[in-house]
């Protein structure tokens, strides 16, 4: 596997774990429609509590989906779009294999319906 192969599994990997969480789903799309926020804004919005908001945004920017600045004493988070581009392409790309293994069964079992003796049972 090349390194840039492994780098873009690794991140792929990353965001999928990320994103296994309902609630750092909920906080991504959160922060996809406020542009930035703070953990404490956030908190206001979810059933959970400011540290556990604050342990969510943590697991989503180690994938790398979202980044923390500080401006004066608040720490502002907003989306990263880097990590969930790879992993949109990742899935665009088993997507598209898994359409032309498809294509195939269906060219195949199309050409056997047509001959029936041309059939090889494998």
């Amino acid at each position: 596997m090349t390194e840039e192969r492994s780098g873009a599994a690794e991140v792929v990997d990353s965001v999928l774990g990320a994103l296994a969480d309902p609630t750092r789903r909920q906080l991504l799309d959160l922060l996809a429609a406020q542009g930035e926020a703070t953990a404490t804004t956030l908190a206001e919005q979810l059933p959970v509590s400011r540290q556990a908001v604050v342990k969510h945004l943590a697991v989503l920017d180690a994938a790398g989906l979202v980044s923390g600045g500080r401006v004066g004493r608040e720490v502002r988070y907003a989306v990263r779009p880097a990590a969930l581009d790879t992993t949109a392409r990742w899935m665009a790309s088993l997507a598209a294999d898994w359409d032309r293994r498809l294509a195939n069964i269906k060219r195949v079992a199309e050409a056997a319906e047509r001959d029936p003796g041309s059939a090889h049972p494998d």
